[in-house]
């Protein structure tokens, strides 16, 4: 049984009635890492938001199954708790509310819906200093607000952080080179190839193939007009960096 299987999968944003999705068919393995590459406006946001369980869109055809079970019924903390996670491609700022603070109530909400016991303090604090340490994520960085007054490297490592702390079983990052130099670039790939493993699944969405030299899919997906239109290997990847995408829009019309 795959990871994740997206079967026929049409979807609408509500406030629009624009459909976005159409007919979208893709499957992830476990410890499978897949690059999902496409034009703007080509569905690649959307999909990410609907496996997390995003409101605002409306799945109106098809079904999303995580280990064979549909999620499309599920909350976005159901989902979570299930082992989806998402890293925004533009994190967002929460005032007033600790990094630390943050993640220790998110790590216990998931543990309470699974029926497991929550962590306590000095459990918690010993797994979070070993993991920010791997990441180069500062004990002042986790008293600060979740994402105030980061740079955009900061915000991205935060991601990480949440993901290595939350250990999703699939892993989605949408467009986390966005606006990163290299060298911060280099920092949050690094953090991502640690929590490669064999029961875990990622999704890279990204325009660019960059991305793709520091972490390296085992799976390219090219999508255009709401639809995976081409699947291959890395080297896919190359050849959209060189030719771009106008073949492939051209064959999803």
């Amino acid at each position: 049984m795959s990871l994740l299987e997206i079967k026929n999968l049409h979807v609408e944003i509500e406030s629009e009635g624009k459909k976005i999705l159409n007919g979208l068919n893709l499957t992830i393995e476990r410890g499978q890492v897949a690059a999902i590459m496409g034009p703007n406006g080509s569905g690649k946001s959307t999909l990410a938001y609907v496996l997390a369980g995003k409101p605002g869109y409306t799945v109106t055809e098809g079904d999303v199954l995580l280990d064979g079970e549909s999620v499309l019924d599920m909350g976005a903390d159901e989902r979570a708790a299930k082992g989806v996670f998402l890293a925004f491609q533009y994190p967002v700022e929460v005032p007033g509310v600790a990094t630390m603070t943050f993640l220790r109530t998110a790590l216990n909400a998931q543990r309470k819906l699974r029926g497991e016991a929550e962590l306590s303090t000095p459990e918690f604090m010993k797994l979070v200093r070993e993991t920010s340490g791997s990441l180069g994520i500062t004990q002042e960085m986790l008293r600060r607000a979740v994402n105030v007054g980061f740079s955009g490297g900061e915000k991205k490592r935060n991601e990480i952080l949440q993901m290595a702390m939350l250990r999703p079983r699939l892993a989605v990052l949408d467009e986390t080179d966005s606006g990163l130099d290299i060298d911060a670039l280099k920092i949050v790939a690094d953090g991502v190839n640690r929590l490669r493993s064999p029961e875990r699944g990622m999704v890279v969405i990204t325009h660019y193939q960059r991305l793709l030299n520091y972490i390296v899919p085992d799976v390219v997906h090219v999508m255009a007009k709401g639809r995976v239109v081409k699947t291959g290997g890395k080297e896919l990847a190359l050849e959209l960096e060189a030719k771009g995408y106008a073949q492939y829009v051209g064959e999803a019309a």
